[in-house]
């Protein structure tokens, strides 16, 4: 297990710093504006490295990533680290509140769905999913703020906690639309999970032994499906991230997703690595994390890993 960890956490570092690379790269190739190597004043190319070559900015802000020093923000008077700290509990918040959607109505849509194949309900679990999948985010949102909120009053149009961590009702809407698709997927992946288990010859032992049927369901059927939920974990905590972007920007969210998108039009571009930096790590971190749980909860992978 400890070497399994040190492996995972070493693949990190060089992953880390293709997308610095990379990242940094793509910002120089379309930077333009007053903090462009050809327009800056002298000053400022001083204090931005500007004045240095290319290889040389991308050693100092590598050093400053690994020393937690993400530098200082082109169009503000804060620094880079403020702005993380100040926007990224919020998208965190969003993230997980989505996820938290996604298993608690896309787990039970999926199990019932697999426990009456083709019957009405499956249907239109499958139906449901299916549009999950298809509609995006931004027609989602539109219509969830036309109908409960225009229309009904039930919650507000946009906004978000003053204080971090704190839910109220300008939490349902953008995690609700945010969560639409990784329920889908739960829910479609769960079903079929569950249909090739209930196949399995322990279930058949277990029920020719006489349990009954919610032991079967919960103890042995539910409990190995929901192996293919864990792997598709990563991918979907990605998929959260990104979404964030539109889901901000739509309800007016002061997250992290937001203030790119702002820093971009800005032309900040020391904002926009610092969050793209912090991005990457969340993605490798939740990776790991997947990944752990994988090795921990299947007793094969331990045994082909060794």
């Amino acid at each position: 297990m400890k070497v399994f960890v040190l492996r995972r956490v070493l693949w990190t570092i060089p992953v880390l710093l293709l997308v610095i690379l990379f990242t940094f790269l793509l910002v120089r190739a379309i930077a333009t504006g007053p903090f462009s190597p050809e327009n800056a004043p002298p000053a400022v190319q001083s204090k931005f490295h500007l004045d240095k070559p290319w290889y040389v900015q991308y050693a100092y802000y590598v050093k400053g990533v690994f020393t937690f020093d993400l530098g200082p923000s082109m169009s503000r008077t804060r620094t880079v680290n403020d702005i993380i700290a100040e926007q990224y509990p919020n998208s965190l918040l969003l993230g997980l509140l989505a996820l938290a959607w996604a298993f608690a109505i896309g787990i039970p849509a999926g199990l019932i769905a697999a426990l009456r194949p083709r019957s009405v309900l499956d249907f239109t679990v499958m139906g449901l999913s299916t549009v999950g999948f298809a509609f995006p985010n931004f027609l989602v949102a539109t219509l969830l703020i036309y109908y409960c909120s225009v229309k009904l009053g039930w919650f507000p149009t946009s906004g978000w906690p003053n204080e971090h961590w704190e839910l109220d009702r300008h939490v349902v809407l953008p995690s609700l639309t945010l969560s639409l698709m990784p329920m889908a997927w739960f829910a479609r992946l769960l079903r079929g999970s569950v249909l090739e288990t209930i196949g399995q010859d322990y279930v058949r032992a277990a029920r020719a032994r006489g349990l009954r049927s919610k032991q079967i369901i919960f103890r042995h059927v539910l409990k190995n499906s929901l192996f293919p939920l864990v792997t598709v974990a990563g991918p979907i905590i990605g998929y959260l991230i990104t979404g964030t972007f539109v889901v901000e920007w739509i309800f007016s969210i002061p997250g992290i997703g937001r203030y790119f998108i702002t820093a971009a039009f800005a032309r900040d571009y020391s904002v926009v690595l610092g969050i793209t930096v912090v991005l990457s790590v969340t993605i490798i971190v939740a990776n790991l994390l997947v990944d752990l749980a994988y090795f921990a909860l299947d007793p094969r992978t331990r045994d082909a890993r060794g």
